[in-house]
C-alpha cells in the first residue's frame, strides 16, 4: 500500500474495494470466459448504464485487475480481459456462483 492510498481496516475491505459492488463481480464473471468488448459486456450484464459500466471498468483497470486494449481502427475497437492479477479472483467468483446457486435452490 502506498503512502497516498486510503487505509483499510481488514483484507475483506480491500477485496470489496477492488472487486465488490453491484457491477464489478458481474464484469469479472463474464471476463472469466475470455475477452469481451464494451457492448458485449453491457448486453451480458443487462440493466447497467453506459456511464456505470465505464466507471466500473475504469476502476478495475486502475486496480490492475483488467486490461483495456484499444485497436487503431475506424471505428475504434476496445476489448477488455482479465490480467494475471484478475485471474486470481477466479476462486472467489466461483465461490460466489456456487453460493448463489445454493441460495436460489433453497428459495424454491
Amino acid at each position: 500500500m502506498t503512502s497516498d492510498s486510503k487505509p483499510f481496516r481488514c483484507a475483506v475491505e480491500i477485496t470489496v474495494e477492488v472487486a465488490g459492488g453491484k457491477w464489478k463481480p458481474l464484469i469479472l464473471h463474464y471476463l472469466l470466459d475470455g475477452t469481451k468488448r464494451f457492448g458485449e459486456l453491457r448486453r451480458l450484464i443487462g440493466g447497467v448504464t453506459q456511464r456505470s459500466l465505464t466507471l466500473q471498468l475504469r476502476q478495475l483497470e486502475e486496480h490492475g485487475v483488467i486490461r483495456r486494449e484499444v485497436f487503431a481502427e475506424v471505428p475504434p475497437r476496445v476489448e477488455y480481459s482479465l490480467t494475471e492479477r484478475g485471474r486470481t479472483l477466479t476462486p472467489v467468483l466461483e465461490a460466489m456462483k456456487r453460493w448463489g446457486e445454493m441460495y436460489a435452490e433453497q428459495q424454491l
